[in-house]
């Protein structure tokens, strides 16, 4: 998916930093491809899992977002298993999503492309 959200950097985010909007993260989430929300501990979380042919590639690509991570300064939980990657970002210190995870869920899309 096409959006701006993947050009855009990260903003350093800090304890009371406002969160997104419910009546925004509809059509936050619309520019993104195939992420959803759950709540985990009620944190909303953006989440998506990427599938490949084996380990290798999966552990590539778990290199490859922890790099942007490292470059935004902004951290996702991410777990690597056989074949598959899951992503998930949200803000810890807002407990909750931030314009941030957008930005990292778009440019994690362009990783995986």
């Amino acid at each position: 998916m096409n959006n701006n959200l993947s050009s855009e950097q990260c903003e350093a985010c800090k304890i009371g930093a406002p969160s997104v909007a419910p009546e925004q993260l509809e059509s936050m989430l619309a520019q993104l491809d195939d992420w959803s929300v759950i709540n985990i501990d009620a944190v909303d979380r953006l989440h998506k899992e990427f599938s490949f042919k084996n380990f290798r590639l999966a552990l590539a690509f778990t290199n490859t977002v922890g790099a942007l991570a490292e470059e935004q300064g902004h951290h996702p939980d991410i777990l690597t298993s056989w074949g598959k990657v899951t992503v998930t970002w949200w803000t810890h210190s807002i407990n909750g999503l931030h314009n941030n995870d957008f930005i990292c869920a778009a440019k994690t899309d362009l990783l995986f492309e």
